[in-house]
């Protein structure tokens, strides 16, 4: 019996980059940074605007919301795919909260709320099956310490 070992790592790098002046205290440095992932274009990023942060650029918090979300929906469509589901679209309201009162402040959870829209004759509690699936098997959901809700709408073509 031969054994194979899994030898492809799946790695991920983002540079970073600020450049300014921390040394006029709290107040005045530029919370304003860029991200870059290959190969996509780099990313303005911010602080939250109640921390200082530029408005017009996304938080990290966000970020967080952002990747919890996506990786759901990747996680659902492939299962979806496998079962032969068919979705037609897929849409997502992720939201989350600061819970300024943990030690240490953190994100109170991240709570996706998903309408999925399937071709007519899906059965809807499949559907509802497939979004738990989904759920165990997400990345980001399974390596962030604050709970990710989902509840989905199912809507049939």
């Amino acid at each position: 019996m031969s054994t194979h070992t899994h030898t492809h790592t799946h790695a991920y790098q983002v540079d970073l980059h600020w450049r300014g002046s921390t040394g006029a205290g709290i107040r005045a440095y530029s919370r304003d940074h860029t991200a870059v992932a290959a190969p996509a274009p780099a990313v303005g990023l911010s602080a939250d605007p109640a921390f200082r942060g530029s408005p017009e650029r996304l938080n990290p918090e966000q970020l967080v919301v952002m990747a919890a979300s996506s990786c759901q929906m990747l996680s659902f469509l492939g299962a979806a795919a496998r079962a032969g589901v068919d979705v037609l679209a897929y849409d997502d309201e992720a939201t989350s909260h600061l819970d300024l009162t943990a030690k240490p402040v953190r994100l109170a959870g991240v709570r996706l709320d998903v309408t999925v829209r399937v071709a007519a004759g899906t059965d809807a509690n499949t559907v509802q099956e497939l979004t738990a699936q989904a759920h165990r098997g997400c990345y980001i959901a399974n390596s962030l310490s604050v709970p990710v809700e989902v509840t989905v709408t199912v809507v049939t073509a």
